[in-house]
C-alpha cells in the first residue's frame, strides 16, 4: 500500500499525517517505511519519518537530498549552487520500493513545488505512479485549494486517493469553514473525503487504512 502524499499548501500537516500512516501499517504487521525525497531547511520531517519506520531504515534513505535554506528546493538548489540530485532520488526509491511492502511518500510543499527548472513535484509523483493523498488544512481557503489540487492531479492522469483534512491549529468554536468544509468538499469532490485529524491528536480516522487500501 505505497502512496505518495501532497499538500494544498506548505505546513498543512503532511509530515504528521506520513508518520501517523506509517506507524498505523507497522503496527498492523505492514513492512512501511516513510520517505521524503527533498528537505528544505531542517530535516525534522525526515526524522519523523525514521522514527515512525522504527529506524527500518536511515536518515539518508528516507530523505536522499537535503538543501539546507528553507525554501522551495528549485530556488534553494540556486542559491548553494547546486542542482537537485533526481538521479539520487530515483534509485533511492526504487531500492526502498524493492526492500519494503509499502512506501509512503512525502512530497515538499504543494503539488507544483519546483524541484528543478523543468521538473516539479508533480512530475516525481507521476513517475512513481502511486495513488495520491491530499492533505489539506482545515481553514478559510480549504475548499479553492483542495479543488485546485485535486483537479491538477486528475490532469497529470494519476488517481487520487482522497482527501484528509488536518487541523493545524485549535479552531474557535464558531468558525463556520472548519465547522462546513468537510460536507462542502463531499459534494463538490468526486474523490473521498477521508476525514480530519484533530488539533493536538495523533490518531488517523479508524477506517482511512482500509479506504486506502482499495484504491492502492
Amino acid at each position: 500500500m505505497s502512496i505518495f502524499i501532497t499538500g494544498t499548501d506548505t505546513a498543512v500537516g503532511k509530515t504528521r499525517v506520513a508518520a501517523l500512516l506509517v506507524r498505523a501499517l507497522r503496527e498492523a504487521r505492514v513492512d512501511a517505511v516513510g520517505f521524503k525525497p527533498v528537505c528544505c531547511g531542517g530535516r525534522e520531517d525526515a526524522e519523523a519519518l525514521v522514527s515512525a519506520s522504527k529506524d527500518a531504515v536511515t536518515l539518508n534513505d528516507v530523505n536522499p537530498v537535503w538543501l539546507r535554506p528553507p525554501v522551495a528546493p528549485y530556488t534553494a538548489a540556486m542559491i548553494e549552487g547546486r542542482v537537485v540530485d533526481v538521479a539520487l532520488v530515483r534509485e533511492t526509491f526504487s531500492r526502498l520500493r524493492s526492500a519494503h511492502a509499502a512506501v509512503i511518500v512525502e512530497g515538499c510543499g504543494g503539488w507544483l513545488v519546483p524541484v528543478a527548472q523543468d521538473f516539479s513535484m508533480a512530475d516525481l509523483a507521476a513517475e512513481f505512479a502511486l495513488p495520491v493523498l491530499v492533505v489539506a488544512a482545515n481553514r478559510l481557503g480549504v475548499i479553492n485549494h483542495t479543488l485546485l489540487t485535486v483537479a491538477a492531479i486528475r490532469a497529470r492522469g494519476l488517481a487520487c486517493a482522497g482527501v484528509l483534512l488536518n487541523q493545524v491549529q485549535q479552531p474557535a468554536p464558531n468558525d463556520a469553514a472548519v465547522l462546513t468544509n468537510d460536507a462542502v468538499l463531499e459534494e463538490l469532490l468526486d474523490v473521498p473525503v477521508l476525514g480530519e485529524l484533530e488539533f493536538g491528536k495523533d490518531t488517523l480516522p479508524a477506517d482511512l487504512l482500509s479506504r486506502l487500501g482499495t484504491v492502492s
